[in-house]
């Protein structure tokens, strides 16, 4: 059997209400952006990745250190959106209209594991044609507090699939909570799609669950489609703060010295 293509698209906006400009911040000599690109192309299971951006300063900017941009239109509600209109228009080179996978990688995680990129695809392969839709999860971090909203948790059942996401404490324990319980995961938001079921998808309107939550990935379970989850050994902070930000350029230039001593 051929391996089968897989297209990695970023999507990235310069408007952000804590860090605007965040994908051209360049502190580290990189844009923010680039560090992005750089992990995803480090994935072996990666054959094409582009930026998707509704701004030509950030498409000049992947294009300078030798990446590949396309524009799209300005008014997406998400990042899911913009990633259908690239699926659904591109026609060149590898990997792209004819993609047996897209991977949905955010703009603002520098640190993204490629491994864990490599799990994903596996784990999409793994569930076949029956698995239309793939996500991360990783055990929950012993110093970061459970019942933090921000940190979305998700149940996955026997087969290895999502059966809810919520900003809830799930599954709910009696007593204390203990964040290494093995049945508590942090929600990583990176997903797969096959392409038939990501032009499907972002047709749909908006599902009841996902106003509540305010988690677009309700909307798929809401319709009784199954979401596969991969379970990597941890998550990498993104970027959506000045001090995010911050934390990041030190921990590369002290990454930058440990390699030069």
């Amino acid at each position: 059997m051929s391996a089968p293509a897989v297209l990695a698209i970023i999507p990235a906006r310069f408007a952000s209400t804590r860090l605007p400009g965040k994908p051209l911040l360049r502190e580290t000599g990189r844009f923010l952006v680039q560090h992005v690109v750089e992990r995803v192309r480090s994935a072996r299971r990666v054959q094409r990745c582009l930026v998707a951006t509704d701004d030509v300063r950030i498409a000049e900017a992947v294009r300078s250190f030798g990446g590949d941009a396309v524009m799209t239109r300005a008014d997406h509600p998400s990042g899911t959106d913009r990633l259908a209109e690239v699926a659904a228009g591109l026609r060149d080179g590898p990997g792209a209209a004819n993609a047996d996978l897209i991977l949905n990688v955010q703009g603002d995680e520098p640190e993204i594991e490629p491994e864990s990129l490599d799990a994903l695809v596996e784990r999409m392969l793994m569930g076949g044609a029956d698995c239309p839709m793939g996500t991360l999860a990783c055990p929950f971090p012993a110093d970061a507090d459970p019942a933090d909203p921000a940190a979305v948790k998700v149940v996955i059942d026997a087969a290895g699939r999502a059966l809810y996401f919520s900003r809830a404490l799930i599954p709910h324990r009696r007593g204390s909570v203990d964040p290494r319980s093995p049945a508590l995961h942090l929600h990583i938001g990176v997903y797969a799609y096959r392409r038939a079921f990501l032009l499907e998808y972002s047709g749909w309107p908006p599902g009841m669950l996902e106003g509540i939550e305010q988690l677009e990935q309700l909307r798929v379970l809401e319709r009784g489609r199954p979401i596969a989850v991969a379970v990597v050994p941890r998550a990498n902070p993104g970027i959506d703060t000045p001090a995010d930000y911050a934390r990041f350029v030190a921990r590369c230039r002290e990454s930058a010295q440990t390699g030069a001593s």
